[in-house]
């Protein structure tokens, strides 16, 4: 037999190995456009989810400011309100003091009113202290 001669069984087992290798290659393709497949699917997806991302992350930094502007909104509320009861405390120690002269000018008038009446009342005994006792005069005729 000479080196490069083709026997029946060698090329019937060529035919199977190549049928083999086709339906290999054929499920190779397959493997592959399933894999493309998964892949740009998975792309999408990842697409998807930073997009998503994105705005979650733009709603984030949205509430961080939001935040910020309430806090420093409830602070100059907190800083009026401080000044507004400071500004109460001082009408109302302001009234205080109105209100103690005015229970004191009272107190002073209700006590002048007593010492007037007891005046009043003792006026007739304070007259007779006062004044002397009449003597009686006598006027003799002198001879």
């Amino acid at each position: 037999m000479a080196p490069f001669q083709i026997r029946r069984s060698d090329l019937a087992k060529l035919d199977v190995l190549e049928t083999k290798f086709n339906m290999y290659e054929d499920l190779s393709r397959q493997m592959i456009d399933k894999l493309e497949q998964a892949v740009e699917k998975i792309s999408d997806s990842n697409n998807k989810i930073a997009s998503i991302l994105t705005k979650h992350d733009e709603r984030i930094e949205q509430n961080i400011k939001n935040d910020e502007y309430l806090t420093k909104q409830i602070d100059e509320l907190k800083h009026e309100n401080k000044e507004d009861h400071n500004r109460v405390i001082k009408r109302i120690e302001k009234l205080e003091q109105k209100m103690d002269d005015f229970v004191k000018f009272r107190w002073m008038a209700v006590g002048i009113a007593i010492v007037l009446t007891l005046f009043l009342s003792q006026a007739s005994n304070v007259v007779s202290i006062l004044t002397p006792d009449p003597t009686s005069v006598k006027i003799e005729e002198t001879k």
